[in-house]
């Protein structure tokens, strides 16, 4: 590969070709339809972005391994209903409002296959509280020139598009970035749906100026470049060899648990040992 092809419009079209090519054959779209960038109309397709590492665990009946089936039961008659027979309702006073298949219609947002761009805005000023799920977006081969015009714009002026979009019957607020040779749809939470931190109560206290000094002089010495190829789930990797261990008969030991801590209750004197000591990183797990 030459390398001054990496930052031309040429290449950056030919890798967002090669992830539609990937994708297509490796992935399912949970959702397609166009990105609205103007009056440009940029037909796209959605990927989950993310997978849960953890081991998918079955619930078993201790006395003989039996699957456990659930059943949707009347709280007063304990018999099972069907689900023909189940409607839904919202709870006020102590009576219940139901409601109907209709009622949904009504409240639902307006249908549309459009990820609405209404503005850009400085990614950096968007707190990591607000940030819920992320989604590649993928081009349609109609898209391809369009897709890599609002990336590469994204790039430049390093901003990020916010917009709405609708999924199974919920509006979602989003926000459109560029990663690496993508662009990457994140859903972030309304303003209602963060809670109030005066629900938390924080004792007030004072730091003296040489605690901060060597608070400070702490976070220094362990400041790293952040690459997240160093973090594995580990519980997860652990998981799964003990259980192909048990399943081959062989007997797993229980890791020594280890706690470093200061000996001493004073702050000054934690701080003094952590810099003298330099304490053991604990890795995301």
């Amino acid at each position: 590969m030459l390398p001054n092809c990496r930052h031309s419009s040429m290449y950056r079209e030919s890798m967002a070709q090669k992830f539609l090519n990937f994708s297509e054959k490796y992935m399912k779209a949970i959702w397609s339809g166009t990105i609205g960038f103007g009056l440009v109309n940029i037909p796209v397709k959605l990927y989950s972005a993310v997978s849960d590492s953890t081991p998918d665990l079955d619930m078993l009946d201790k006395k003989d391994h039996a699957n456990i089936k659930f059943k949707r039961v009347n709280a007063n008659t304990g018999r099972e209903v069907s689900w023909e027979n189940i409607i839904r309702g919202y709870k006020i006073n102590d009576r219940y409002v139901i409601l109907t298949n209709e009622d949904f219609e009504k409240a639902s947002p307006e249908k549309s296959k459009m990820i609405g761009i209404d503005s850009f805005v400085d990614a950096k000023e968007i707190d990591g509280i607000y940030y819920e799920m992320p989604y590649y977006i993928q081009p349609d081969k109609s898209g391809v020139r369009a897709y890599t015009l609002l990336r590469d714009a994204l790039k430049k002026s390093g901003k990020a598009g916010l917009g709405a979009f609708v999924m199974r019957n919920k509006e979602s607020l989003v926000l459109l970035k560029p990663m690496n040779d993508i662009l990457v749809l994140n859903k972030i939470r309304f303003q209602q749906e963060i809670r109030d931190t005066n629900e938390i109560d924080i004792p007030s206290a004072r730091n003296k100026p040489e605690e901060m000094k060597m608070a400070l002089q702490l976070i220094n010495n362990l400041t790293t470049k952040f690459d997240i190829k160093k973090y594995k789930d580990t519980y997860s990797d652990k998981l799964m060899k003990l259980i192909k261990a048990k399943a081959k008969g062989k007997k797993v030991e229980a890791p020594t648990l280890r706690v470093v801590h200061s000996k001493s209750r004073d702050l000054m004197a934690q701080l003094k040992e952590s810099l003298n000591g330099r304490p053991a990183r604990k890795k995301a797990s």
